[in-house]
């Protein structure tokens, strides 16, 4: 078990589980997203060179409450269903760039500024092994959802 492990079960008070590799490489991709910056989940799998969009949502959804799950996005910036308010509270605080809902957009809630927001892993990452991720950041334009 990684010592992120252990600090992510810490911080959610309890008993660090056991966790699948595949689930704790996406974790620690996560936490090493800086404040104000985040990756979509295709964006994660490319990282790893392993597992696609679902794959790391799949993850998030079922491991991710003690990471920063709100930094891990869709690619259309759109705010996670059912906890947008919990992750608007956490983008404003880390002032990650956001564009404002027109008033016809349901809900009036803005969506994550992709463009400014997106952290493609090269500024002083390195994984587990210390390649710094899949050739040092996303390759091309980062086009994974």
């Amino acid at each position: 078990m990684s010592q992120q492990q252990r600090d992510r079960a810490d911080r959610a008070g309890e008993a660090p589980p056991e966790l699948p590799e595949y689930a704790e490489r996406v974790l620690d991709v996560a936490d090493r997203i800086p404040p104000g910056r985040v990756m979509t989940y295709g964006d994660v799998a490319e990282w790893l060179g392993e597992g696609g969009p679902r794959q790391v949502g799949r993850v998030m959804a079922l491991y991710g409450g003690a990471a920063p799950w709100w930094r891990v996005v869709r690619s259309d910036g759109v705010l996670l269903a059912g906890h947008e308010l919990r992750a608007l509270e956490r983008y404003r605080d880390e002032a990650t760039p956001l564009r404002e809902a027109g008033r016809s957009a349901e809900g009036h809630l803005p969506r994550l500024d992709m463009r400014r927001a997106r952290w493609d892993g090269s500024e002083g990452a390195d994984i587990a092994d210390g390649s710094g991720g899949a050739a040092g950041g996303l390759g091309g334009g980062a086009a994974h959802t």
